[in-house]
């Protein structure tokens, strides 16, 4: 079966984030005041083949603990969506 996977990985909330940090100082010189506490990450798709989606979901999260997302500084959510052929 063909699976794709999206992945979301987002800094720790406890983890200073510089990038958010910029933006959210950018908002305000924008008249965005409004907006705050932004915290930016990355979005992960990738295609995959396997067996059934519990196979699936265990190829993405070691493929996410081994290289896509630092677990000491990172989180990750996975979603997993049958693909037809």
């Amino acid at each position: 079966m063909k699976f794709r996977a999206e992945i979301d990985v987002m800094p720790l909330t406890a983890l200073l984030d510089p990038q958010g940090k910029a933006v959210t100082s950018s908002m305000k010189n924008l008249g965005l005041a409004e907006i705050e506490n932004v915290r930016i990450g990355k979005h992960i798709t990738l295609g995959l083949e396997a067996a059934d989606k519990e196979e699936a979901h265990k190829k993405v999260e070691e493929a996410c603990k081994k290289l896509l997302a630092n677990e000491i500084m990172e989180s990750y959510d996975i979603e997993l969506f049958e693909e037809s052929n």
